[in-house]
């Protein structure tokens, strides 16, 4: 009987797609309510360190290529799709019990899903999460660039971990 570690995922991926799915609901819903109730950029104290301020982010993160003229707009979304195809599949084909790199694909695809369609929708993605020390503030961000950066560090900290002989040939076939 082969080792269960070394069997993929398959039809048993589906709860790391439900998660996606909710990170990508919760981010719609949060996006939603921050633009029902926020005025573009006026920060709303919460904290000393911690604002809610409405922004419309038409590059990638940090912003980046946001004065690009618009072209970024078709670009990040081809790449969020071709990458959110690629972390189905690598979800699906993951062999059993690789839960923390399961848990970190599906956070990413997620979060790479609640971006891209605020991006096909609006043209832009809504940022409203901000955090700052004094005047040094860290871009707005949102829900799903938090799971995205969640995502990676899982990613990192899996990558440590140690594989059995029987999981490095399945992660290779």
């Amino acid at each position: 009987m082969p080792n269960t570690a070394s069997i993929s995922n398959g039809l048993r991926a589906w709860p790391w797609y439900v998660l996606a799915i909710a990170v990508i609901g919760l981010d719609q819903y949060t996006k939603a309510l921050a633009t029902a109730t926020l005025h573009y950029g006026q920060p709303l104290p919460v904290w000393s360190w911690f604002n809610l301020t409405l922004q419309h982010n038409t590059g990638a993160a940090f912003s980046f290529l946001s004065d690009a003229g618009g072209w970024q707009r078709y670009f990040f979304t081809a790449i969020a799709w071709v990458v959110s195809s690629v972390l189905v599949v690598w979800i699906y084909r993951l062999p059993r019990g690789h839960n923390l790199l399961a848990l970190s694909l599906a956070l990413i695809l997620g979060g790479a899903i609640g971006n891209v369609w605020d991006r096909m929708m609006l043209g832009y993605v809504v940022d409203f999460i901000s955090v700052h020390y004094q005047n040094s503030y860290f871009p707005a961000f949102n829900l799903a660039d938090a799971a995205i950066s969640a995502g990676a560090v899982g990613m990192v900290l899996d990558s440590f971990r140690v594989r059995s002989p029987a999981d490095e040939q399945v992660i290779k076939e």
